[in-house]
């Protein structure tokens, strides 16, 4: 799968990109606000990538999808769709480095996914969740048009999260 706006390209994640997902999984940013996946060698991230995104593509027909610069091909971040059993829908998920944030990419590539999860997968309702405390997020699901609709865990000892809803009605 491959979606291309004005400035990126989002493709599926393969084991390739295990060197770039160390960095990205181990950013302070990414383990404060999303947490540790315990990635820490190549290795480990070949492995998060054929049990994570990879699996999900053949399960499902989507996943979280390398984000790069369409100039360069510079690998930038993540955005796509998780299936996840806590949750009834599939949930939208974005995480960049931070050398390319407030620059309108995580936008850019989220109204990708979800105009791809619209019109192509058919998907009525969309999901997202952030931590209570990730403004930057919430205002960025905000102008994707989520509205947040509760406080809910994803296990029953794990944190609080706002959970936000965005709903199609052409394809509810």
């Amino acid at each position: 799968m491959t979606l291309e706006t004005a400035r990126l390209r989002l493709r599926d994640l393969t084991p390739s990109d295990a060197a770039f997902m160390v960095t990205l999984l181990n950013e302070p940013s990414f383990v404060e606000n999303i947490g540790d996946r315990g990635v820490r060698t190549p290795a480990d991230a070949r492995a998060y990538l054929e049990k994570g995104p990879i699996a999900s593509y053949a399960r499902h027909g989507f996943g979280l999808y390398l984000v790069e610069l369409r100039a360069s091909g510079a690998p930038i971040g993540i955005c796509g769709l998780v299936r996840r059993d806590a949750l009834p829908d599939p949930d939208l998920g974005f995480a960049f480095l931070p050398a390319y944030w407030r620059q309108g990419f995580a936008f850019e590539s989220a109204a990708a996914v979800r105009d791809y999860a619209r019109a192509e997968l058919r998907l009525g309702r969309l999901l997202a969740i952030t931590s209570p405390e990730n403004a930057p997020s919430i205002g960025l699901l905000g102008r994707l048009g989520f509205r947040f609709e509760r406080i809910t865990r994803l296990t029953p000892d794990g944190a609080d999260l706002k959970l936000f809803v965005d709903e199609d009605e052409r394809h509810g």
